[in-house]
């Protein structure tokens, strides 16, 4: 009676405080502090091994999610792992601390640790179903990380014969969905297939949603890299439709009896982020750029609300990646000084985690080079792209910042032998270096730029005119208004103002409805030179006044922009994004380029 009294003592006090430890962890706001301070006071109690090794995963997990105390965290999740391992049964608590502490480990970019810890819970977990796949996935998504395709692949090959073994087909796809990215030419048989064992699947109505999503995702994203924006409309469609039917089906759903079956790819909520990410993708490759501004609104939205009770590192990803897109399209939208501080706001989540810092360092610096470029400071965005360049192993990435220097360098008119050096390595007419349909319309494009300023019209036009047919083909609107108005810039140099007009008025028009500042800029300047020209004296005063408009809203924009204290982030070429900024005296670059 004696023992069975100290028990039910133990637990009642234990239960207690991680109660108290609950209501302070889920308060409004969350009292962290005060959660740590009560799980920290069980350890005095000397309690049992589970209870001990249970704690030091809770107090690790907090401290991870909702602190920047890394080494506390690491310390407790490390024991945690070490004393789980010498209980019998105990899987739920030994994995959760496995799991969490390798993630803690790539975030610290220790990589080395991480792998033979995920290694070791893999090879100890084949009788727990459920985390033996997580863990199959958090190695194979470390080694693609570090570009080891291979491996991961080998992981995911392991993950779907698990599967079939444990007669899971729920589970079987996700692994030989994500086995596409080894072959591009395997892609459409295996997302054809895939997509008719998804649909042909019977079974939990969340589960074959989430795994609609999952495939609709993996499309999506395989027609954009592709730069095919008009494909995917159909596909994109369904995705929006399916996560809307998510959202209206409950998690307290029937368990499935195959305990393989627990697996998620993603929470529910991580989905609604994804979908509006890949959204705003391609609303930003299509050219519209409000629908791109309200859907990452929703999303960053909604990210606040998730980041409040869960710090996962997915979420400061699709933040980051939410904040890249949207940094473009207000360079194209005429805010360089919104897009210059949402490029601070990047460094600033960069500087948060080592990770999120090595992944998007490539893209960090390609973003500034466009500021530079939108700013006309073309030293500095040479040097932006250049260290850009050296950073990035990434194909397609690559080729958007060689297209994008070269434009760099037809603009300064004077770095011939570096600007033949990189056409010859973008050249659209054979070995174009990626399978993107948007990048090598773009490449055909620089090579229309160049032969206009070295006054090769016709050569420019054959180039100008393979921009367009390929433009048009995928509905990539920002191309096609930047053909048509230098199309129509050719066409007016060579005396034709009727051809000139035909380029450059439907240009004005779709620039107005992306809205392309600059493109808006060149046309109206265009439109009072044609009509002044052909003596259309009120038509050429009404172009003119359209052409003062824009010039005034770029020049004060450009005037803030360069006043901004981040401004001073365009000369920063090496190591961690900079902590401080000084504060500029004023803009110090010229207008001419832009006015």
């Amino acid at each position: 009676k004696k023992i069975k009294a100290q028990a039910e003592a133990a637990e009642s006090w234990y239960l207690a405080l991680l109660g108290f430890a609950e209501h302070f962890r889920t308060s409004s706001p969350p009292k962290i502090r005060l959660c740590v301070h009560c799980l920290q006071a069980v350890f005095p109690f000397k309690p049992p091994q589970r209870i001990e090794a249970r704690t030091h995963l809770q107090l690790g997990s907090v401290l991870y999610h909702h602190t920047k105390n890394s080494e506390q965290a690491r310390s407790h999740l490390e024991k945690a792992w070490l004393i789980s391992q010498q209980i019998q049964q105990f899987e739920d608590v030994k994995f959760e601390a496995a799991s969490l502490l390798s993630e803690l480990y790539c975030q610290e970019n220790s990589v080395d640790a991480a792998k033979p810890l995920l290694r070791k819970a893999i090879q100890i977990s084949q009788q727990t179903p459920y985390w033996h796949c997580r863990l199959l996935f958090q190695l194979a998504q470390l080694h693609t990380l570090e570009k080891d395709l291979v491996s991961a692949c080998d992981l995911l090959g392991v993950g779907a014969e698990y599967a079939r073994v444990r007669g899971s087909q729920h589970l079987r796809l996700p692994p030989q969905l994500l086995l596409m990215e080894r072959k591009l030419q395997e892609v459409h048989p295996l997302l054809t297939l895939c997509g008719q064992i998804v649909e042909n699947w019977q079974g939990n109505p969340i589960q074959k949603e989430s795994l609609r999503v999952f495939f609709l995702v993996l499309q999506v994203t395989h027609y954009l890299d592709a730069g095919q924006v008009k494909s995917v409309k159909p596909c994109l469609k369904q995705l929006q439709q399916c996560i809307q039917t998510i959202s209206t089906l409950h998690d307290d759903e029937i368990l499935p009896s195959n305990p393989a079956d627990l697996f998620h790819w993603l929470p529910k909520e991580h989905m609604c982020v994804l979908v509006y990410l890949v959204t705003v993708m391609h609303s930003m490759q299509a050219g519209y750029l409000e629908k791109a501004q309200k859907y990452t609104d929703k999303a960053l939205m909604q990210l606040e609300k998730l980041k409040m009770l869960d710090c996962s590192p997915i979420l400061s990803s699709f933040q980051v990646i939410l904040l890249e897109h949207i940094i473009m399209c207000r360079l194209v939208t005429g805010h360089k000084a919104t897009a210059l501080q949402e490029i601070s706001q990047v460094c600033q989540l960069c500087q948060q985690s080592p990770r999120l810092f090595s992944n998007h360092a490539a893209q960090l610096h390609t973003l500034l080079g466009l500021y530079c470029v939108s700013v006309n400071c073309m030293d500095n965005a040479e040097a932006q792209f250049t260290t850009a360049l050296r950073l990035t192993n990434h194909q397609e990435l690559w080729a958007f910042i060689v297209t994008n220097l070269a434009s760099v360098y037809i603009r300064e008119g004077n770095r011939h032998q570096e600007l033949y050096s990189l056409l010859e390595r973008i050249n659209p007419d054979h070995s174009f270096p990626v399978s993107s349909h948007c990048l090598r319309a773009a490449a055909f494009y620089v090579r229309g730029l160049f032969s206009f300023f070295q006054g090769r019209y016709n050569e420019a036009k054959r180039f100008l005119r393979e921009t367009l047919k390929m433009s048009n083909a995928e509905d990539l609107n920002r191309l096609t208004a930047c053909s048509l108005v230098l199309l129509g810039h050719i066409f007016y140099v060579l005396g034709n103002h009727r051809e000139s007009n035909n380029m450059v008025v439907p240009a004005m028009q779709l620039a107005s409805k992306i809205p392309d500042m600059s493109v808006q800029l060149w046309s109206s300047a265009l439109l009072r030179d044609l009509n002044k020209a052909c003596g259309n004296a009120m038509d050429a005063h009404e172009a003119a006044q359209m052409h003062q408009n824009f010039s005034q809203q770029l020049l004060q924009d450009h005037i803030e922009a360069c006043s901004l204290p981040e401004h001073n982030l365009i000369t920063w070429t090496d190591g961690p994004p900079p902590v401080q900024f000084q504060a500029q005296n004023g803009p110090n670059t010229s207008l001419a380029s832009l006015l």
